[in-house]
């Protein structure tokens, strides 16, 4: 059984960091692009970053250009969201995807395997 399990969020202030993990377990992703993804106004989930398999390739929304980083270990079947310079706005629960489908990364519905979500709160 696949799943994805992430973890490292929580409640910090405004201009804080924190950094997500997603690991992976009942099969390995280190061919596939994985991505995170989060809750936006009338969007069931918008795209935040995204990475190739290698990690060569990175790919970020504007809003959150300059302050995330994604990484990824294939050896751990792990990818990281590092969130710095936090704002309130960035407040949501944020979801790890996985086996990317076609070069459309900013997709949702081109992921095939999804985690439960981590909570991320920042405080103004």
């Amino acid at each position: 059984q696949v799943q994805l399990v992430e973890s490292g969020g929580g409640l910090v202030q405004a201009g804080g960091s924190l950094r997500l993990s997603c690991v992976a377990s009942g099969r390995t992703f280190s061919s596939s692009a994985m991505g995170w993804f989060r809750p936006a106004p009338g969007k069931a989930r918008e795209f935040v970053a995204a990475i190739n398999w290698s990690g060569g390739n990175t790919y970020y929304a504007d809003s959150v250009k300059g302050r995330f980083t994604i990484s990824r270990d294939n050896a751990q079947n792990t990818v990281y969201l590092q969130l710095n310079s936090l704002k309130p706005e960035d407040t949501a629960v944020y979801y790890c995807a996985a086996d990317l489908r076609s070069g459309a990364y900013y997709y949702m519905s081109e992921y095939g395997y999804w985690g439960q979500g981590t909570q991320v709160t920042v405080s103004s």
